[in-house]
């Protein structure tokens, strides 16, 4: 059922795909018990893929591995620990020889002022979402590197593109991701292998609720950030925001396009905020180029 409403969504739009679209493929997720990559893997299994999930707790990953047991492998991985990274990724390659696709969403978010972070905190959301990221995609690259074929696929947000009051630790650490990812997609090039950001809005996926972590808030940003944090309060308890079961078609069509973009927006307010911020870029860089270029 699946395979055929994707069928009918393929011929909707003109989107140019490879010969193995519709074939098997073995992917690897991380964060797989939550959100994106929990919408992801059962998408993928219903479509009969092979798919590997990982996430910090095991157990809440055995009910996806009940959809088809003999296409779901389970593992334990916490993307902050680097042995178990490896040992998963060894285990992952010796049993399937492969991957063909790797989606890093493994993540959570912070809201709060810089002011009110401290530097734990800082170093938790980084280590999670940047360094977390590049060392499960630095397991797999020499495997990418050897079949020449592949993709990576990076869970950012729009705001990774631009920040606002009370993301600032949260978007440095998705600008991070984006600008690890933009080299990347340069170096693996020749060797056949894609790579994909992914910068969604607001989805009713339940991240916005129990994956955000709140710095204690200070009076002194209550008009700059309070604002903020009663938003992503709101949209966590009425489960505000797109139709995360709409992703993984819009991902899988942009992925094995033969015209893959680097980033790839999805919701509308994404699409929106991010043409907001760049229009304004673009508006700046023209008001003050000629100051700009008169370095000599």
């Amino acid at each position: 059922m699946i395979l055929n409403l994707l069928n009918i969504k393929i011929n909707k739009y003109s989107f140019v795909y490879t010969n193995n679209f519709m074939e098997q493929k073995i992917w690897f997720i991380t964060g797989a018990s939550s959100g994106f990559g929990e919408v992801m893997a059962k998408y993928l299994i219903e479509a009969g893929h092979i798919v590997i999930i990982t996430a910090r707790r095991k157990n809440l990953l055995e009910q996806i591995k009940k959809m088809a047991p003999d296409r779901v492998e389970v593992f334990q991985m916490d993307v902050t620990n680097t042995s178990q990274i490896k040992e998963v990724c060894i285990k992952t390659l010796s049993k399937y020889g492969r991957i063909d696709y790797l989606f890093n969403n493994a993540g959570y978010g912070m809201v709060g002022a810089i002011e009110e972070s401290s530097d734990e905190d800082n170093r938790k959301q980084f280590e999670t979402i940047f360094f977390g990221a590049v060392n499960v995609i630095k397991a797999f690259l020499p495997q990418f590197r050897k079949q020449k074929y592949g993709g990576i696929i990076n869970i950012s947000s729009s705001v990774g593109q631009f920040s606002m009051p009370g993301f600032g630790i949260y978007s440095a650490s998705k600008f991070a991701l984006e600008g690890m990812s933009e080299a990347l997609a340069a170096e693996m090039s020749n060797f056949g292998v894609k790579v994909l950001i992914v910068e969604p809005g607001v989805f009713n996926t339940g991240f916005a609720g129990s994956a955000f972590h709140y710095t204690k808030a200070m009076d002194e940003y209550k008009e700059t950030v309070g604002g903020i944090r009663e938003f992503v309060e709101k949209a966590g308890k009425e489960k505000l925001g797109s139709n995360p079961q709409k992703m993984p078609i819009a991902i899988l069509k942009a992925i094995e396009s033969e015209n893959t973009p680097l980033r790839l927006q999805l919701g509308k307010d994404a699409v929106d905020t991010i043409k907001i911020h760049s229009e304004k870029l673009l508006k700046d860089m023209k008001i003050w180029e000629e100051i700009s270029n008169d370095m000599i």
